[in-house]
């Protein structure tokens, strides 16, 4: 995924912050993109990972595309900060999409 699409994409997911519920556009072809270099990413990276501090670590997100938001406002957005997120980041919420594309996003 060329750099310049992805700092769009990044781009257009953080455009709806402080418009809770406001969906973002997302092709089809960009969520595909999404998937496929953060499968490559996580598919080469041990399965324990060694971490070094400071960093942020996040339980369920539940697919609560505004609460991630707001956890990036108050904490700094990534790469300047450093995150772990232990997982369920989507299921019950609305705008599951965002959530999981903005976290993979950053994961690239």
């Amino acid at each position: 995924m060329e750099q310049a699409l992805l700092d769009d994409v990044i781009k257009r997911l953080l455009e709806v912050r402080g418009r809770p519920g406001k969906q973002v556009q997302l092709s089809e072809s960009e969520i595909r993109q999404l998937c496929l270099v953060s499968k490559d990413i996580f598919m080469r990276q041990p399965s324990l990972l060694e971490l070094e501090a400071p960093i942020k670590i996040c339980g369920d997100v539940h697919g609560q595309y505004s609460d991630l938001l707001r956890l990036f406002e108050y904490n700094g957005l990534p790469p300047q900060t450093n995150y772990l997120f232990l997982g369920d980041y989507v299921d019950r919420g609305k705008q599951s999409l965002e959530t999981i594309c903005l976290l993979l996003a950053y994961k690239i």
